[in-house]
């Protein structure tokens, strides 16, 4: 037994559901974008937490709010509501196409509430036929088993026993899947409005302006998935308003509470009456802390600077990106909007995203992968370009590493 003092990697082995296999590196503090583990080895952090830390470590915004709210007041049942739930609900209704908001811990969270919502509706203005959801192959909403098996990727949903019903997968980017699929009984289509696990995998015009259509053709709501592409992820603050189609509900986590657990579904109010007094909840969602923490990454990142500074970094990073394969040939191209950059390897490097991975990490760079070929970078959106040069400078070195081998 290890003593209860040290805390190693192989202390997480000993005590740790093994659902997980985390680096042998342990961060113990972040500022900006830089982290520094437990032997004070500095990384750059181009993953931020998977899109989460969207303001960095420790931005002083952030800290400031979960201070003074943390000497205040910190939970209370939801037999009550608080002020900063409201201030945020209010902020985000004021700045999108939503008139209501429903608060939850996570992702995942926000998606089973969307889901059983858009049953809820269905079932109240159409009649209990109308069930089926459409959603796509290499999707990801989460991992509860109505999410899990919404999401489109095998992998993560078998092994559980027989999943819930009527749902049905069509293909990202392929208008007709959908017409196939859809009918009648279709009560909503869920989409990610760009594929992160999926490989960052942005989704044509025409592609999603037939789906918007052909839900309005069967009456079918139309749920996007911004868990990972909103709050200023891709430049604006939620992928939608880029793209000329408004859902019917919106579900955004992840970055909202910039590493605070927090997230939400929002919606109109013709549609949001369906849930009504009893029909769902949630013992933590729309706490005061988290609503605070929530309060302040918003109001730092809903700001037309620090958006505007996202696509000018988009730039850079997919320049310094493109000058590496150039020297390199290792990439078949460079995809994704914003700061949700995929690199795809090619023919040549199948398979080396994890390896990529980690000869980064050896440098001193953090990065993600999303699948078995493409490397993704998700760092702060006000990320100093001085930090980007650099760290795109020792994720050539990791690349070079793999090319040479």
């Amino acid at each position: 037994m290890s003593d209860s003092n040290t805390v190693t990697r192989e202390l997480f082995d000993e005590v740790m559901v093994p659902n997980y296999a985390p680096s042998k590196v342990i961060p113990v503090r972040g500022e900006g974008s830089r982290i520094w583990d437990q032997q004070d080895n500095e990384y750059i952090d181009f993953a931020g937490g998977i899109a989460v830390n969207c303001l960095g470590h420790c931005h002083p915004a952030l800290v400031k709010a979960l201070t003074e709210q943390g000497q205040k007041l910190w939970h209370l049942s939801n037999t009550m509501t608080n002020e900063p739930a409201l201030r945020l609900a209010k902020k985000m209704v004021d700045a999108t196409f939503a008139d209501k908001v429903y608060f939850a811990n996570s992702g995942g969270e926000s998606n089973e509430a969307a889901l059983k919502l858009a049953r809820r509706w269905a079932l109240d203005v159409h009649g209990e036929h109308k069930t089926h959801i459409i959603s796509f192959k290499q999707g990801f909403h989460g991992r509860t088993f109505f999410t899990v098996t919404v999401g489109g990727q095998a992998a993560y949903s078998d092994g559980f026993g027989p999943k819930p019903a009527d749902i049905f997968h069509a293909e990202y980017n392929n208008l007709e899947s959908v017409r196939a699929l859809i009918s009648d009984k279709t009560c909503a289509v869920v989409m990610e409005p760009l594929q992160g696990e999926g490989g960052i995998i942005r989704p044509t015009d025409e592609f999603v302006k037939g789906v918007r259509q052909l839900c309005d053709e069967n009456n079918a709501l139309l749920i996007f998935d911004e868990v990972q592409t909103g709050v200023g992820r891709l430049g604006s603050l939620y992928a939608y308003m880029d793209l000329g189609v408004t859902p019917d509900i919106l579900t955004t986590a992840k970055a909202l509470g910039g590493g605070f657990p927090i997230g939400a579904m929002i919606t109109t109010t013709d549609i949001a009456k369906h849930l009504k007094i009893g029909t769902h909840g949630s013992t933590y969602g729309g706490n005061p802390l988290a609503c605070a923490v929530g309060e302040a990454a918003f109001d730092t990142v809903n700001d037309p600077q620090v958006l505007n500074g996202v696509k000018a970094k988009a730039e850079l990073f997919s320049g310094y990106l493109k000058q590496i394969n150039e020297k390199h040939q290792i990439f078949s191209e460079i995809r994704g909007k914003g700061l949700l950059i995929g690199a795809a390897l090619n023919e040549k490097y199948q398979g080396k995203a994890k390896e990529i991975l980690m000869a980064a990490m050896d440098e001193g760079l953090m990065v993600l992968i999303a699948g078995l070929n493409v490397v993704r970078f998700a760092p702060s959106l006000v990320i100093p370009d001085e930090d980007i040069k650099q760290g795109m400078a020792l994720f050539e070195k990791a690349v070079a590493k793999i090319t040479n081998r």
